[in-house]
């Protein structure tokens, strides 16, 4: 006849180990989640206006206890289709370490803001370093223009 045991081990399944606080080795000092925040911008906002957006931005996350290594504005650039009535939008980029309730914050506040037509987080395994692909592609369109001009 089987003891108590076995028969509230039968009911529950098999017994699943405990593990002791001792056993698990919590590293404090692990590494901050980096991500890269795209927003998109109103075509009638001025560059200072989108600035602010950016400088507002980079406040929540500093606020709440994450860090902006980079910002980027990439301009205005034509989309590829209406967004709000929008033809064009104002296009920045923010690189971001933080723990991910900083980037949920300011997601919420992005997405409340009227000015704000789009966004986008990406979580990344590092940052690039130096300019983005896309500053480096408006790099070398202005210098071919510059050329063109002088030839």
């Amino acid at each position: 006849m089987p003891d108590s045991r076995e028969i509230e081990e039968s009911r529950r399944g098999p017994a699943i180990p405990r593990i002791s606080q001792r056993s698990v080795r919590i590293d404090k000092e692990a590494a901050v989640p980096l991500y890269e925040h795209v927003f998109l911008a109103r075509q009638d906002l001025s560059q200072s206006q989108v600035d602010a957006l950016a400088a507002t931005a980079t406040e929540i996350v500093e606020s709440n206890g994450g860090k902006v290594t980079k910002t980027e504005t990439w301009g205005l650039k034509g989309l590829a289709y209406k967004i709000k009535r929008n033809r064009k939008a104002h296009f920045v980029l923010l690189n971001v370490e933080a723990p991910a309730g900083v980037v949920a914050e300011l997601e919420r506040q992005t997405q409340i803001n009227e000015d704000v037509l789009r966004y986008m987080t990406v979580r990344v395994d590092e940052h690039e370093a130096g300019p983005s692909v896309q500053m480096r592609k408006n790099d070398r369109e202005r210098s071919r223009r510059r050329d063109r001009e002088e030839a």
